[in-house]
């Protein structure tokens, strides 16, 4: 019997065993090869897992380098990483961060453990920056479709010699014709610097900070050169490429053919760009941090670029200003384009310039539109703040002599040496308590010249008056202000957008964004909430909700307006005046017993009409765009190589700006909506537009539509863009710069997520790439990286066009014209009724767009909206030809897919997100979930996610050449960084994307189902051996 009791027990423990093992084994072999989630390195081939990064620590407080050293050693027990020193002339101060080396193979790990240390605030890469100083390659992160190395930066060049055209893009016209004594004018004459110089004031005891290429020591055009200081990792402390120089001797150079503003301002030269003009983040901090130790008192920063979430490099800037440094930046050369304003100049704590000719003229190379930080779910504000001359300005040269260079960069010193002039004349007993980056923008602002041609997003507070900001200064107390100070809804063209369409009855929220100057200290408070004060009984017809920074730091805050008319003024028609007052206060300065305070009037002058007819109101979507940062966001066409961000802002006034003004010359009046459609009232609008989107759609948006449409009679016109999983997929990119791969979030636009919110009218777009040039009733248009459209319903009007099909070559960066391509009939206009609407969709949104347009589509949009908001029709777009007897269609298993290896709640308001109405909407549904929505709506999760957040990082994707291990998520401390396991599950990078759950589900649950199984068995024959041996001792007594 107990022979065969041991067999019996063993045979179930045996199969088991060897079920488990073949669970296992099939969850090795059915989930496909693994890859590695790691990002790559900035000195290393991406492949190269033996190489280290540098990393940035940042710690909550200062201490010496050694002692932050020490105590990192003393506290991260594994290895892998090396303690970099770093030798320059901030290692004698104490410091907020060090820099250390870490191998590939401890990263993840040590990332985790330094950043859970008490003292460390967060862990980054050490970014390189680098940019194109001259203009010999353009300028410009990328330059034919390729990725420079280092950080992503605009075309920060100067120019010399060239002559700029006016692009059609711009609102302004502009004529080159110089007068000759024009050409050969000292700009420091111009702004009457020499009326300061006859009064003793030359910029003397002014500590002049410039960051950028350096300077040589025996240069014959300064005479003050107090400390030249280099951060780099080359051995010298000159200019080797003549353009600190140029900036130094704007400023402060003394040669009578090229002089300086402040000829006897102290420069302390930083010399933070190589030769190749490379940076990183470690040297501009240790930079910044020695201006801060050494009392800088104004500091000249002649870069910028889209990315405002550098945080490192933000945060320093803050910190800058925070101390009392004077910052000024120029504000970017992307112009004529709207959108284009570069960081750090957009900073409300900085001084942005903008550039003008000598004829008053903005600069085509400007850049101009408003900030884009606060949108797409709120309004930027005005920025540049000032404007100056930056066309052939003239400067030192590299050893000697003087030249004319040209750009923002130039404007950027020029208003840099009205400062240091201005700051002399403060006696420097008084400096500190009079002058700081609020009160000196106060007097910059005030004193402005307004021009006469371009808007506020494009002059700011207009040109740079040096005389009357002085008169400004002199009389000087500290006080808080609001700039601008004035909205004129009748003073066209300055107050563009406001004054191009009035305010009326039931329409979304008018928005206004000014910023808070608070001259008093760098910390201050909104005392109360503001308050509007009408003028004339009228004025109560105006409804104000505000919305303001609660800490107003480093010496600016904001101030937003939302306006709406009452529905009892949905007759008026009129002007509206007041005022708006905020109360600020700061704490007392030293030797002061109370708090500062000051009380701050923004005046208002509003335009008022009746309620428009409901088919000439038309509502954006600004909700559902998403741009550059934080995610990588592709351009719209392909052809465009030099500039492949989405990174304008695409609103209505920023690089849509040119289609707003037609639709307001065609009577049309556009409103804009920042949050859901649920959030919207139908009955009130014609046409719901939709151009270039990039978010998902909540189920009740979906829902909410559909009845809009067939039921309300709401017209939805639809402006589409390429998506395609093989393009997106070669558009990534490794960048040197975070040393991770970036790949695009979504294609132009997100088809998937269209084709979703179409799929109730039997309509949807493909994954071509279509591009060719085709014409209607005689107006030739550009298809410009253009979808197709493969789903329409019976009895709509569709027209079809030979187009080049780029995606079948996989073309990415570029459009490649090879012998393979063919040309074949593509659907891309179709309209259609649907029940009480009407709908139309179009493929592609270039047309519309100003940044990269080839030839515009207005032309089409009205005949569109015609149709969709009064049911008009065009002969042509609704010709019998053009009528379809079949419905197009293609099976689901066709339709483009969305990529499951990109983390899209990191850059979508919709994905794992409540639905909820924003600010931006109408005051009655603040804060709910919309209109006839009382329950609490659910988060919108993408099919094939799951719940957890992946906690990836930037536009990380699935990395097929790195070692089987979970990728690391470059943080700060506050993200979420706990799913890096999920990493381990994933498999190949497919072309077209397949549900997460399918690479992973089937074998997990055979593996541990053999595991249970497994370990039920063991459990079972452990609890019957002791059995088995008391019965055996029973026997042997009993023998």
């Amino acid at each position: 019997m107990a022979t065969l009791h041991q067999t019996s027990t063993t045979f179930p423990f045996k199969s088991a065993l060897f079920i488990s093992f073949i669970s296992i084994s099939l969850f090795h072999f059915l989930t496909p090869s693994q890859k590695t989630l790691t990002l790559s390195h900035h000195n290393a081939t991406p492949n190269n897992t033996k190489s280290t990064t540098k990393y940035i620590v940042r710690f909550t407080e200062y201490r010496k380098a050694e002692h932050l050293r020490q105590y990192l050693e003393s506290r991260v027990k594994c290895g892998g990483w090396e303690w970099i020193e770093r030798r320059n002339p901030a290692m004698k101060y104490a410091t907020d961060f060090g820099v250390v080396a870490m191998e590939e193979s401890q990263r993840e790990r040590l990332i985790g453990e330094i950043g859970r240390l008490a003292m460390v605030k967060d862990v980054n890469v050490d970014l390189s920056y680098e940019r194109d100083l001259l203009g010999i390659n353009g300028g410009g992160a990328f330059v034919d479709g390729k990725k420079r190395p280092g950080k992503i930066f605009t075309s920060m060049s100067f120019n010399e010699g060239e002559h700029y055209a006016m692009a059609a893009t711009s609102n302004s016209s502009i004529h080159w014709g110089r007068r000759l004594l024009m050409q050969k004018s000292q700009v420091t004459s111009l702004f009457g610097a020499d009326v300061l110089w006859a009064k003793g004031h030359t910029g003397a005891k002014v500590r002049m900070a410039i960051f950028d290429t350096g300077i040589r020591s025996d240069h014959p055009h300064f005479r003050n050169i107090k400390e030249r200081t280099n951060w780099t990792n080359e051995d010298t402390l000159n200019d080797n490429l003549g353009h600190g120089t140029f900036v130094a001797g704007v400023i402060a150079g003394q040669d009578l053919e090229c002089p300086g503003f402040a000829p006897d301002t102290e420069i302390y030269a930083f010399r933070v760009f190589t030769d190749a003009q490379v940076s990183y983040t470690s040297w501009f901090l240790d930079a910044f941090n020695y201006a801060i130790a050494t009392n800088m008192d104004v500091l000249n920063l002649s870069i910028g670029g889209p990315d405002y979430l550098d945080l490192p490099f933000v945060e320093k800037v803050w910190e800058l200003t925070a101390n009392n440094i004077i910052m000024v930046s120029a504000i970017g050369n992307d112009g004529p384009l709207y959108g284009t304003l570069n960081n750090p100049a957009d900073q409300s704590d900085v001084i942005g310039v903008g550039g003008i000719d000598y004829s008053d003229h903005m600069a085509p190379f400007s850049s101009r539109g408003m900030s884009t930080w606060e949108i797409p779910h709120g309004y930027g504000r005005v920025k540049p703040d000032v404007v100056a001359y930056g066309r052939e300005i003239m400067g030192s040269k590299i050893s000697t002599g003087c030249k004319s260079l040209s750009g923002t960069s130039v404007a950027s010193p020029v208003v840099a040496g009205v400062v240091c002039l201005l700051v002399s004349v403060i006696p420097e007993s008084s400096r500190k308590d009079i002058l700081n980056p609020a009160s000196m923008k106060q007097a910059l602002v005030e004193g402005a010249a307004k021009l006469a041609g371009p808007n506020m997003y494009e002059q700011g507070a207009g040109r740079v008056d040096l005389l009357e900001s002085y008169e400004i200064l002199k009389s000087y107390q500290p006080r808080a202000s609001i700039f601008p100070s004035v909205l004129d809804f009748t003073d066209c063209p300055y107050s563009w957008p406001f004054c191009r369409q009035p305010l009326y009855a039931g329409a979304m929220p008018v928005m206004f964004n000014a910023t808070i100057l608070n001259g008093m200290g760098v910390i201050g408070y909104v005392k109360s909430p503001p308050t509007w004060h009408p003028l004339s009984e009228e004025g109560n017809l105006l409804s104000i909700h505000f919305t303001y920074s609660e800490v107003i730091w480093p010496w600016t805050g904001y101030l937003a307006l939302h306006m709406q008319i009452k529905e009892e003024g949905a007759q008026f028609s009129g002007e509206i005046e007041g005022n708006v007052t905020a109360t600020i206060y700061s704490p007392p300065a030293p030797g002061e017993k109370g708090p500062r305070s000051s009380t701050c009037v923004l005046q208002l002058k509003l335009k008022v009409v009746p309620t428009p007819a409901r088919s000439k109101r038309v509502l954006w979507d600004q909700f559902h765009s998403i741009k550059y940062p934080p995610g990588y966001i592709p351009r719209d066409s392909l052809d465009v190589r030099n500039d492949i961000l989405d990174w304008h802002g695409d609103h209505l006034h920023t690089n849509f700006h040119i289609m707003f003004n037609m639709l307001r010359d065609a009577g049309y009046y556009v409103e804009t909506l920042g949050s859901p459609f649920t959030c919207f009232d139908a009955r009130q609008y014609g046409t719901l537009l939709l151009v270039d989107l990039e978010d998902e759609y909540f189920q009740e948006e979906i829902e909410k539509l559909r009845d809009d449409v067939i039921s309300t009679g709401l017209g939805l016109a639809v402006f589409a863009e390429w998506y395609n999983v093989d393009t997106m997929v070669k558009m990534r990119f490794f960048d040197d710069n975070t040393r991770s791969w970036w790949t695009p979030v979504t294609g132009g636009a997100n088809i998937p997520a269209l084709n979703e919110l179409l799929a109730p009218f039997g309509i949807a777009f493909g994954d071509k790439i279509l591009n060719g040039d085709f014409s209607i009733d005689g107006e030739q248009s550009r298809y410009a990286s253009g979808t197709d459209i493969v789903r329409f319903p019976r009895g709509g009007y569709v027209h079809s066009f030979p187009f080049l099909d780029s995606s079948e070559s996989g073309a990415t960066q570029s459009v490649l014209l090879t012998s393979g391509m063919t040309k074949a009939d593509s659907p891309i206009l179709g309209l259609v009724e649907m029940g009480e609407g009407r709908i139309a969709v179009y493929g592609d949104s270039n047309c519309l767009d100003s940044s990269h347009m080839v030839t515009n589509c207005y032309w089409l949009l009205k005949k569109i909206l015609d149709f969709s908001s009064a049911n008009t029709r065009d002969p042509l777009l609704f010709s019998d030809s053009a009528k379809q007897d079949a419905a197009l269609y293609i099976d689901d298993n066709q339709l483009p897919s969305r990529r499951t290896d990109v983390n899209f709640s990191l850059y979508s308001a919709v994905v794992r997100k409540d639905l909820i109405c924003r600010s931006d909407s109408r005051f009655e549904v603040w804060g709910t979930k919309g209109y006839n929505l009382h329950v609490r709506g659910r988060n919108r999760r993408l099919p094939g996610y799951s719940v957890i957040d992946l906690g990836r990082g930037l536009n990380s994707t699935v990395d097929t050449s790195s070692l089987r291990r979970p990728k690391f998520t470059e943080k700060s401390k506050g993200d979420s960084s706990g799913n890096s396991y999920w990493g381990m599950l994933y498999g190949d990078e497919h072309d077209v994307p397949v549900l997460v759950a399918s690479h992973w589900l089937v074998p997990v649950a055979v593996s541990i189902t053999g595991l249970l199984l497994f370990l039920s068995i063991w459990r079972i024959r452990q609890r019957r051996r002791p059995r088995r041996r008391g019965s055996g001792s029973v026997r042997l007594s009993n023998l």
